[in-house]
């Protein structure tokens, strides 16, 4: 079957074009400029960007991945694809070793569907005192025995784990998940410079949600953040939700470390898409109110109830991006995180037709996963 879509404003992170584009089994085939060369379906002028690719999610619509129940992972997956992202890695809380194991297991069956491009353990190598939304009592020393069994529950599909690299045990852990093929995160840390460095020359490659959970920076000390932001390594997640980051903070981020090596995330949680009120993540007891999620005892933060869709066009808004570089962090750089910019990422012949029809004003109307409507335009 094959479908163009005509009227089109394309934005790729080389450019905006107004144009036509042909897909066909589930793939893009051509991409043009000007009018489309036979009949098509008209987005109207619209804007057609690339599905955006979340690597920081712990569910919505009232599921949650760390649970490891099925149903609840597919409602989840179902609400961010409404709203534009049609990738969706999996992350996991600090919780006991069997729970672990048992989440994991439970995921890879909807990785090998297709449904998750992985699995995330935020946890539980991190440190008891940048645990944020962590339970505490659950924090244990990285201990490569013990992550080598979570990988083996994930059956190939973990992909990336938060570590602080000041940890004993956490240099060996990280260079143990390198070569398993699992992308190693600095993250709910107290590390200094000069030990964030440590965890970057062992092979850490990901910022976890860059600015919290971690010390701030500092003209003397200068911390993991300018470690982190510096290194042409490490990509860098930031959580643009107005809650999580000042945008003048998301505007230095940006400018330093350029669209390359910045990806947005949500760090959603369960209650996403479903309004105030009282949750849990992992453990946690959380209470949302006015759309901001925090512990219900010591009122941390507790992951978001964003949406990409809305961290996009706060990017536009707020932050003061082109067009062409919120579609890099929002798509392209979180797809080369997960090796996966040769099929998704960005608009391009070859790739995976994973499209976002959006409004002038930037809003969803239409989204597109594999070829087929999530919500037509």
């Amino acid at each position: 079957m094959s479908l163009t879509l005509a009227d089109a404003r394309i934005v790729t992170p080389g450019g905006i074009h107004e144009g036509w584009l042909t897909i066909e089994d589930g793939r893009i085939t051509h991409v043009g400029h000007g009018s489309a060369p036979g009949p098509g379906l008209s987005v109207g002028g619209r804007h057609v960007v690339p599905g955006f690719v979340d690597i920081h999610n712990h569910g919505g619509a009232g599921g949650s991945f760390p649970t490891g129940e099925l149903d609840q992972a597919r409602e989840a997956v179902a609400l961010h694809r409404r709203h534009g992202t049609t990738t969706t890695m999996a992350s996991l809380v600090t919780d006991s070793p069997e729970r672990l194991v048992r989440a994991a297991s439970a995921l890879a069956e909807l990785c090998e569907e297709g449904l998750l491009a992985g699995i995330h353990f935020e946890g539980p190598y991190i440190s008891r005192a940048r645990c944020g939304a962590h339970d505490p009592t659950l924090l244990r020393e990285p201990s490569p025995q013990e992550f080598a069994e979570l990988v083996k529950a994930g059956r190939g599909h973990v992909r990336m784990v938060t570590i602080a690299p000041e940890l004993p045990g956490a240099l060996d852990t990280i260079r143990l998940a390198v070569s398993e093929g699992v992308l190693a995160a600095v993250g709910h840390s107290d590390a200094g410079y000069e030990q964030t460095i440590d965890g970057i020359e062992a092979g850490a490659s990901v910022a976890t949600h860059l600015y919290n959970a971690m010390a701030p920076l500092g003209h003397r000390a200068p911390g993991p953040i300018a470690a982190l932001l510096d290194d042409e390594r490490v990509t860098t997640e930031l959580i643009n939700d107005g809650v999580h980051v000042h945008p003048a903070m998301l505007r230095l981020a940006c400018e330093v470390a350029g669209p390359g090596r910045t990806a947005l995330i949500t760090d959603a949680m369960s209650a996403t898409g479903l309004g105030d009120g009282d949750y849990v993540l992992g453990s946690m007891g959380v209470r949302v109110h006015d759309g901001v999620a925090r512990l219900v005892e010591g009122g941390s933060i507790a992951g978001s109830t964003l949406t990409m869709d809305v961290a996009f066009r706060r990017s536009v808004r707020e932050v003061g991006m082109s067009l062409p570089d919120a579609v890099q962090v929002a798509s392209l750089t979180p797809a080369r995180v997960l090796g996966l910019a040769d099929r998704i990422g960005s608009i391009a012949v070859g790739k995976a037709a994973d499209l976002v029809v959006l409004s002038d004003d930037l809003e969803v109307t239409g989204v597109m996963k594999d070829g087929d409507w999530v919500t037509e335009p």
